[in-house]
């Protein structure tokens, strides 16, 4: 690191333990101590605060430096019924089942019932500006439903729709009829669809709501029988098996690297266009 300071989300991340918004979150919830340069007391961390040279930072009392862990980065093929959490208690934790042992976070999770392509890294900057959904960076998957694909269905979720997210995060003050808190009312940007069989098709998004997928279909009548996710911006799941773990090439870090450093680099969905088997 420099002689000059940095931002202590930033700090946590850079050493590979998390990324800058789960930082936050730690510092937020009191798990984040300071030894400040010359001093020999740990005092609880603020958010926004400064790391200075000769400073020391423990989260959950285990000291943590920034760029000293080796960067990882691998793809895995999630199967149905894993969990995308870097909580270790949690059973069936994506961590666990990659036969991880380093701290290691991943770049846009797939619920339970999702299966494909995760990138797992403990790269917290690349991490961080992958999730920004301002930087409109595409994911792609592939989607059966239970019903007949129509061409309003098509048209409607290309354009962007109207959807609701009652996960506890997004809870309004408002109540429904029921006595529940309402669920915060969100437009979908506009995607590319493509119609792939009678009930399939394939949707390259630019943001990442939660289960968004299954509340666009749900808003037009469509359950959701299974979402796989082919594509994370350059990386293509191909043909690697489900449930398999392997480490991405030196000339595939590199491309995301030099796509994530591109913030909103071009915001019209379908834009990438790489190897064969890419979206077009």
């Amino acid at each position: 690191m420099n002689q000059e300071s940095i931002r202590l989300n930033k700090y946590i991340s850079a050493s590979g333990f998390c990324s800058r918004r789960e930082a936050d979150r730690l510092i937020e919830a009191g798990s984040v101590t300071i030894v400040k340069s010359g001093e020999g007391q740990a005092v609880p961390a603020r958010i926004g605060e400064q790391v200075c040279p000769g400073d020391r930072v423990f989260v959950n009392g285990h000291e943590v430096a920034a760029e000293k862990q080796e960067k990882l980065y691998y793809m895995l093929n999630k199967p149905r019924g894993i969990i995308c959490t870097g909580d270790r208690h949690i059973k069936d934790n994506v961590i666990d089942f990659a036969g991880l042992t380093q701290y290691i976070s991943y770049a846009g999770r797939l619920d339970r019932d999702s299966t494909g392509l995760v990138l797992l890294t403990n790269d917290g900057e690349l991490n961080d500006r992958i999730m920004r959904a301002s930087n409109y960076h595409e994911k792609e998957y592939i989607v059966k439903v239970d019903k007949v694909l129509t061409p309003e269905f098509i048209i409607a979720m290309q354009n962007g729709m109207e959807i609701v997210l009652d996960d506890d995060r997004h809870l309004t003050n408002e109540i429904d009829r029921k006595g529940r808190r309402k669920g915060t009312v969100v437009k979908t940007r506009p995607c590319r669809v493509r119609r792939l069989n009678k009930n399939e098709f394939s949707i390259i998004l630019t943001q990442g709501y939660n289960r968004q997928i299954r509340r666009m279909c749900l808003s037009r009548g469509y359950s959701v029988l299974e979402i796989k996710r082919v594509r994370i911006m350059n990386l293509l799941l191909g043909d690697l098996r489900e449930g398999a773990l392997r480490p991405l090439s030196g000339e595939e870090i590199t491309e995301l690297r030099r796509l994530a450093m591109r913030p909103g680099n071009d915001r019209r969905p379908g834009a990438y266009k790489g190897r064969r088997g890419h979206a077009q």
